[in-house]
């Protein structure tokens, strides 16, 4: 079979090319870029993402089942702590609340009665009981006969009875007013569970319900936080987290004010961690500026207590070959992998060195092709 010319001359075309290909990528020297091992002022700094959120935040709501009657607030208000922020409809308490007063005052009035009935029981107690005395001694002298002191003797005792009698008729009337002073204090505690009011200074965050809607037991009816308590719950890297304090500055840009640094400071380093993003939550409080928004995206950057000075290189030449850890060096025009200990990272790209290259050393950044051990490399001043 005769191949045509123009056959011949495409197979050619791609064996020509083929060579290139692999002259270039085999036996040409790899085009690298590389950094220089030198001493620099690292900055130790995290980083991390979160939301604004209100440490204390109260969903304030009714403690029993009620239809909302009113509600005296809206969004974005500043109230004070006491103020009233919404009634739910007592139905019938008031009138449970008349009939526990005039119950009260019946108690009151039946231990007036009560009063009475032991002072006279007191009164009739006495009496008979100096009869009876009078006539024990008559008994003496022969005065009078042995039943007729017995008689009075029977007397007082009938009297003084009927004195405990008294007492505890007074006791029970006192128990009476007692139950029903706690009874209308329960019913005035519920009439007032049912004027929701504001625990703190702050603002109103969300207006959950209008009047008319039937609410269940703990459902918010409004919601309030205290603007003091405002911080952002950052996410930050377990592997860098580790250092961390309360106190530490550090500093938080808004998503909506993109061009603003505001300061804070670490308020809380949570001891639960995100098992499964390997991140621990880091709360840092600060000042809110206005207009605030809750719920907010901020990117925090969290400052170490001091700067330090060690031997620096730039995080993209540290690499993995294998299971070891390592930087690849441009030696005499070729590739050769060095293991290496690194220390803290930076938020510009650095990573402190702790065992491997010397300073003044050259370390691959980044490479157009896979590196080997020996193979042969160039500095190229483009990738």
């Amino acid at each position: 079979m005769k191949l045509k010319p123009y056959s011949v001359l495409a197979a050619l075309a791609v064996l020509a090319g083929s060579t290139l290909w692999f002259y270039n990528r085999e036996l040409a020297p790899a085009a690298v870029q590389t950094a220089e091992v030198k001493e620099a002022r690292l900055k130790h700094s995290v980083y991390g993402i979160g939301t604004v959120e209100a440490r204390h935040a109260y969903a304030i709501g009714p403690i029993q089942a009620g239809r909302v009657l009113r509600v005296h607030v809206d969004h974005g208000d500043a109230v004070t702590v006491g103020q009233l922020l919404a009634e739910v409809d007592p139905v019938d308490l008031e009138q449970r609340l008349s009939s526990a007063a005039s119950m009260l005052a019946r108690a009151r009035s039946a231990v007036l009665v009560a009063e009475a009935q032991q002072r006279e029981a007191h009164s009739r107690h006495a009496i008979a009981a100096a009869n009876a005395a009078r006539y024990a001694d008559l008994v003496q002298r022969n005065f009078v006969s042995r039943e007729a002191a017995e008689i009075r003797v029977n007397e007082a005792n009938v009297s003084r009875a009927a004195v405990e009698g008294a007492e505890a008729g007074l006791q029970a009337a006192q128990r009476d007013v007692e139950r029903s002073v706690a009874d209308r204090a329960a019913l005035e505690r519920q009439l007032a569970n049912l004027k929701l009011t504001s625990p703190v200074d702050g603002v109103v965050i969300a207006r959950e319900v209008e009047p008319g809607t039937t609410v269940v037991a703990g459902q918010a009816v409004v919601r309030v936080i205290d603007p003091r308590s405002v911080w952002v719950r950052a996410r930050i890297d377990q592997s860098r987290a580790s250092d961390i304090r309360l106190g530490q500055p550090a500093e938080i840009v808004l998503r909506s004010a993109q061009g603003r640094v505001i300061p804070g400071r670490v308020a809380r380093v949570e001891i639960q961690n995100d098992a499964v993003t390997e991140e621990r939550i880091v709360a840092v409080a600060f000042s809110v500026p206005a207009p605030m928004s809750i719920g907010e995206l901020a990117e925090v950057t969290i400052h170490r207590e001091s700067d330090s000075r060690g031997l620096a290189i730039p995080s993209a030449a540290v690499t993995r070959v294998g299971e070891r850890q390592g930087v690849w060096q441009l030696v005499a025009g070729k590739a050769h992998f060095r293991a290496v200990k690194t220390g803290m990272q930076t938020l510009d790209g650095m990573t402190e060195v702790l065992e491997g290259p010397a300073a003044g050393d050259q370390v691959i950044v980044y490479s157009g092709a896979r590196l080997r051990e020996g193979m042969k490399a160039r500095v190229s001043s483009a990738p």
